[in-house]
């Protein structure tokens, strides 16, 4: 990656106006000459005008959609090579940009910036990110380390390829790092510790828990659908196969449920199979060379 090449740092926020300033002068201090992106999503207090004064482009939506819109509309309007993600609450340290940007100058294509337990807020939030972390690593043959954290450095370019993928919700961490993995993009972590932020959490712990999952087995299905399918059939298969060496030793009879069952794991098979040939399609454009690209 070369020097020269532009900074954008994109900030969703809602109704952060007491963390912004020292957010936003953080920000300018650490990275003097990068691009600074607000975007407020429907904030109802002062956000959107604090993030102005503060030499801030501000874009501002007329009503709440969403952390991952948020993401999305700040992506789409930054004008630089790198994209830097940051909450806006106080919770990412602008000091530890640099450290990200030290990983794509080693030739990665995306850094994230990775919680220990003690950063989470609350125990049953760590607890719920490791099995988070251990499912994604299984659907991607690669380890994750922080499978759900928003502070993270990418490569615009390589960013971009996946928004139309991207969720409006705070999942969008979740999607934006197995979609990187999947694809064959460099992906590194960099250890990081966050301090409390300042306000309260717009997460519902229930609510996005069950979006987190479905997402993984979302992108799962997507990328490496005989993840999901080769289980599921093997579960099948193995209990028809059970079922009928139980009832052959009992009744010496092959049941109709033994071939119901036997049935089923082929076709779910089949199907598995299937959607692994169509996942390819979405390779198909991987290979094009933008002149923009730093990676090229």
């Amino acid at each position: 990656m070369k020097s020269d090449y532009r900074v954008s740092v994109v900030l969703p926020a809602r109704n952060e106006a007491r963390a912004l300033p020292d957010c936003l002068r953080g920000v300018r201090a650490a990275l003097p000459d990068c691009e600074i992106i607000v975007v407020d999503d429907g904030s109802t207090d002062e956000t959107a005008a604090i993030a102005a004064g503060l030499g801030a482009r501000v874009i501002s939506h007329p009503y709440s959609k969403g952390n991952g819109a948020a993401v999305k509309t700040g992506a789409r309007a930054a004008h630089g090579d790198i994209l830097v993600f940051m909450d806006a609450d106080g919770q990412h340290r602008p000091e530890d940009i640099p450290r990200l940007l030290e990983k794509l100058e080693e030739g990665y294509d995306m850094a994230i910036g990775a919680r220990g337990m003690k950063d989470h807020a609350g125990t049953h939030r760590g607890i719920a990110n490791t099995v988070f972390n251990w499912l994604a690593s299984w659907m991607v043959n690669h380890r994750v380390e922080d499978l759900t954290s928003g502070f993270r450095a990418v490569r615009a370019e390589r960013f971009r390829r996946f928004l139309y993928l991207l969720p409006n919700s705070f999942s969008y961490p979740t999607t934006c790092t197995m979609s990187f993995f999947r694809a064959g993009f460099g992906v590194a972590y960099v250890p990081v510790s966050m301090p409390p932020r300042i306000g309260r959490s717009h997460i519902r712990p229930l609510r996005d828990g069950v979006r987190f999952i479905l997402i993984i087995i979302k992108i799962g299905t997507l990328y490496s659908p005989l993840k999901l399918f080769l289980p599921v059939a093997g579960t099948f298969f193995a209990t028809g196969l059970g079922y009928y060496f139980y009832t052959y030793a009992t009744t010496h009879r092959f049941t109709n449920m033994s071939a119901l069952l036997l049935t089923t794991a082929v076709l779910v098979f089949l199907i598995g199979i299937v959607a692994e040939q169509i996942s390819a399609l979405l390779y198909k454009d991987s290979d094009s060379a933008d002149p923009r690209d730093p990676a090229v």
